[in-house]
């Protein structure tokens, strides 16, 4: 009895595995799949490690007594076939709840990245942190995104890859995951869309939180009905069947593009009539070209190609990924792996489970996703950070921006008043009496000229209050000049910023740091010069008395001396101005270049403090992002 039920069992197993895409239900190696030794289906192995087996169901109470003589009409009748893969379909739904339990399931690896990528993320997270107060939430939504999946895929398995199988209503992507199983899984049919919710399928124990993250509920969840050997070669496999992306219900197409994002690679299943589809290419294969060396494209049903049509679909298939720009991974390049196959007849399923199983087996798909969508959010976050131009602010342009507003408080024309007003003085103090008699006659007739007014006249101030805006406004678009938008306008605000009361400062600057008060500081010769020009007078003054009293008969006659005395006086003194003053055009335009200087100074001080510093800071700050940018992509 338990020989004949194992070779019907064993009968009706490679039965089921024919109906899946196994005709003559042989395994790999040869042998009828479902024997074992003991003539029990290998069911996998169970939560405790131990090999699972699935029983069959109970026969009938009449039937018992020819079981044996008719194991033949049992296998082939459609009633037993459907028994057969109801039986294995459940225990495979029981393998699949016992896994999404877990009881005795050990907590598995987290997953590990190397230096360089944990790197990338580190500087992706200090790069959105230095933008928030920069960049729009919108712009930061997606970045912000891959640093909260991979974080998440960071803490779960990472001796477990998710390998989701995504396809187009009608292109056989259910079959060819019932195929890869070994056993019906997801549900086939002409009804359209056939697949309304994803299906998890694992070939190892410990992947629970792998398919929470999902969302897959347990009752979704399914173990492979294979061979320990078909088993181990993907080992560490989930599976995920995927809605079609094309299907006419909206939460379909909403489930496929939730999940695309949370897997760490992707099966893309064409069909010869679909896979030049332009939705397809466009919403899924282009956008995510960036994640070649994750993704597989499949080109399902070749059965229904003739001779060398097959080839031909192939590489037009491989034309429409390339202009998509997706690399394909030949000749030992990194990129997309291309393969044609059909589901139905069982035709490069092999193919393909052998490169999935070496793909698993090198557990590096997790990292290149998590690469690959910090390579797409710093491709999309590339126009907020550079622009391929030289930025930043010249020292010309400082220079600039200073030069103007020493010109806005009259710098110049300060300067140049101080050096008239130590003149001035030079000549009060060093000239003759009777010329400095007039000069104070005059300037009591006229108002003081080569002194600045304290406060100009309204359209003075005007121009001056306009010339430095126009500073502000030529500093800011200098510095904001190869800036993307965003780090411009930042620039720009923080140019309005500090200009706000600038020109009511420099006003109070021009008057603390205008003339002096009080008059010009005298060198050290001008007492020697005041000196030599009373001696000029007092010689005037007594040649005069002396002529004087020659005429009124006081004095001897004797004109030689006293003409000679008041000559002396009277040409001594215009030369000792004259000496004077040029000795003075010196001192005077120091003074008055200092006076100058120190304007300058102060309204460069003024302007640095108000509108450059704050300029600097906004430009420092995009060097830092241009440096974790920099450090995102990979670069210096």
């Amino acid at each position: 009895m338990n020989g004949d039920d194992g070779r019907a069992r064993g009968k009706g197993d490679a039965r089921v595995d024919g109906d899946n895409g196994h005709p003559g239900g042989k395994s790999d190696e040869g042998r009828p799949r479902g024997k074992s030794d003991d003539g029990r289906r290998p069911g996998g192995k169970g939560d405790d490690g131990s090999p699972r087996r699935t029983d069959p169901p109970a026969p009938r109470a009449d039937d018992s007594s020819r079981r044996g003589d008719d194991v033949g009409v049992w296998d082939d009748g459609l009633i037993a076939r459907r028994v057969s893969e109801n039986a294995a379909a459940a225990a495979a739904e029981q393998a699949g709840a016992r896994e999404a339990r877990g009881p005795g399931a050990q907590p598995a690896a987290t997953l590990a990245l190397d230096g360089p990528l944990r790197s990338r993320l580190d500087a992706l997270r200090e790069l959105v942190g230095l933008s928030r107060a920069r960049l729009d939430s919108k712009t930061l939504a997606e970045a912000g995104k891959v640093l909260d999946e991979a974080a998440s895929r960071r803490r779960l398995s990472g001796r477990h890859t998710v390998v989701a199988i995504a396809g187009a209503t009608g292109s056989g992507k259910s079959q060819l995951f019932n195929a890869l199983a070994g056993v019906t899984i997801s549900e086939t049919g002409v009804r359209r869309p056939t697949t309304a919710s994803p299906i998890a399928c694992s070939w190892s124990d410990g992947a629970g939180t792998l398919i929470d993250r999902l969302g897959i509920p347990g009752r979704l969840r399914r173990r492979p009905v294979q061979s320990p050997e078909a088993e181990a070669q993907l080992q560490g496999l989930v599976l995920v069947d995927l809605p079609d992306h094309d299907s006419a219900a909206v939460q379909h197409r909403e489930q496929v593009d939730r999940i695309l994002t949370l897997v760490d690679a992707v099966i893309w299943v064409v069909d010869p009539e679909k896979y030049a589809d332009a939705m397809l290419h466009e919403r899924y294969l282009r956008p995510m070209a960036g994640h070649a060396e994750v993704m597989f494209v499949v080109l399902n049903q070749v059965d229904r190609l003739p001779g060398e049509a097959a080839e031909l679909v192939l590489d037009d298939l491989r034309r429409l990924l390339d202009e998509d720009g997706v690399a394909l991974g030949e000749y030992g390049e990194p990129g997309a792996a291309v393969l044609a196959l059909s589901a139905l007849t069982g035709e490069g399923v092999g193919e393909l489970r052998e490169v999935l199983g070496q793909f698993v087996a090198e557990r590096q798909a997790p990292a290149r996703r998590i690469a690959a969508d910090v390579d797409a959010a710093a491709s999309r976050l590339r126009p907020v950070y550079t622009t391929g131009r030289r930025a930043g602010l010249s020292e010309e342009a400082r220079d600039e921006f200073a030069a103007r507003l020493a010109d806005a408080v009259g710098a110049t024309a300060a300067g140049e008043a101080a050096e008239r007003a130590w003149l001035r003085n030079a000549n009060r103090a060093c000239g003759t009496p009777w010329l400095r008699l007039w000069r104070w006659y005059n300037d009591r007739r006229e108002p003081p000229t080569g002194r600045m007014r304290l406060r100009p006249p309204a359209d003075e101030e005007a121009t001056a209050r306009q010339r430095v805006e126009q500073a502000v406004r030529t500093v800011a678009d200098r510095a904001s000049a190869g800036l993307p938008v965003p780090w411009a306008q930042a620039v720009r605000e923080a140019a309005v910023r500090g200009a706000h009361g600038l020109p009511e400062a420099l006003d109070e600057l021009a008057a603390r740091a205008g003339l002096p008060p009080g008059k010009p500081p005298r060198p050290g010769w001008w007492p020697v010069a005041v000196l030599a020009q009373a001696s000029m007078t007092i010689l005037q003054i007594i040649g005069g008395l002396w002529l004087v009293g020659q005429i009124v008969g006081f004095m001897a006659p004797n004109l030689g001396v006293p003409v000679l005395l008041m000559v002396a006086g009277i040409v001594g003194g215009p030369v000792v101005e004259w000496s004077c003053r040029m000795a003075a055009r010196g001192p005077a335009r120091r003074y008055g270049q200092d006076a100058e200087r120190r304007l300058r100074e102060a309204a460069a001080g003024c302007g640095r403090a108000r509108v450059l510093d704050p300029l600097a800071s906004e430009l420092l700050r995009y060097r830092e992002v241009r440096e974790q940018y920099g450090k995102v992509v990979g670069v210096g």
